[in-house]
């Protein structure tokens, strides 16, 4: 090898030896749930760090090259010095993980899985009511990894935090029984035109989500509703839907509550993009685990596909094109 960067990410050295183990790609990423196309992306980052071909690549097959085989060795003593530490350090605290709210499915479904896959971790559910707010507490250090829209966080802010893709969730509204769209089993997005939706306006902890309801809203003549008291437990969050009459914007897994309904978005279906968002540069199981769930899941439920009838906003899209 002509030359040896100052360091090298573990995660490419993981990623090397499992297309050198497999010898395939397809495999290779299975085995550790991630995209083919990242892990492609981080065997060619590495060969370009050492400064050498670790593979022949054909359309039938793909082998080591004499340095790829050389870095097989080393590349393990390094794995599993790493797995060694992780593991001295296992039990030394738990993982904090932000669900927003505890109604939210995505979040909470990748945390179950996440605890199935490492029984001997512990990791601790947090109610924080919105990314915005939560990856706030992720970069000071008091949170550990959340879940929402990742596009939606302020630029400073996510210089400091890294994320995942893990779903576009279909939206919904909760109405008042009473609402004149109630009796509809979905709603269709011009039927709410003239209406004042609720959407967290003036609530710090969610402007992110404030954000994606006025890039829906713009031009369909629906009006994000003025600010609310912040209502906290499902009884004041009840209480406030009575007294205003306004329908919520909502996901289809939110829980509806006594005296509303939950009726889909439709013509067209807006989607809801939720990321894994954890801080720059943690290393613990725990994300580790938490990771590998959320691979699993997006991939198993199709979580990322955006039908041609949905919206997304752009921002949106490119922001996960960056990061593929």
């Amino acid at each position: 090898m002509s030359s040896t960067p100052a360091h090298l990410d573990p995660r490419l050295l993981r990623a090397f030896l499992a297309v050198a183990e497999e010898l395939h790609f397809t495999r290779a990423a299975a085995r550790l749930y991630v995209a083919q196309q990242a892990l492609s992306r981080d065997v060619r980052r590495l060969e370009r760090e050492l400064g050498a071909d670790l593979f022949l690549r054909t359309t039938r097959q793909v082998t080591l090259t004499p340095d790829g085989e050389r870095l097989v060795p080393y590349a393990r003593r390094v794995l599993a010095a790493q797995d060694e530490l992780l593991a001295a350090f296992r039990q030394a605290r738990p993982l904090l993980v932000d669900l927003n709210s505890p109604g939210l499915v995505t979040g909470r479904a990748v945390l179950h899985l996440a605890r199935e896959l490492a029984p001997d971790l512990e990791l601790m559910a947090r109610f924080e009511s919105g990314l915005t707010w939560a990856a706030a507490e992720i970069a000071a250090g008091r949170l550990d990894a959340s879940f929402g829209r990742w596009a939606g966080l302020d630029r400073a802010l996510r210089a400091a935090l890294d994320h995942q893709a893990g779903r576009r969730e279909p939206m919904a509204v909760l109405l008042p029984v009473h609402h004149r769209l109630a009796a509809l089993e979905e709603v269709p997005l011009a039927a709410l035109a003239g209406e004042r939706v609720y959407a967290g306006a003036g609530t710090p902890r969610t402007r992110e989500w404030t954000d994606l309801a006025h890039r829906l809203f713009e031009g369909r003549g629906i009006e994000v509703a003025p600010p609310a008291p912040l209502a906290v437990g499902d009884e004041e969050f009840r209480r406030i839907i009575e007294k205003s009459g306004d329908p919520v914007l909502v996901v289809v897994g939110f829980p509806a509550l006594p005296g509303t309904v939950l009726r889909p978005l439709v013509d067209p279906v807006p989607l809801s993009p939720v990321s894994l968002v954890w801080r720059k540069g943690l290393v613990h199981p725990g994300l580790d685990a938490l990771r590998r769930a959320a691979a699993r899941l997006t991939a198993e439920r199709s979580w990322l596909r955006v039908p041609a009838t949905a919206w997304i906003p752009a921002v949106d899209r490119d922001s996960a094109a960056a990061r593929t």
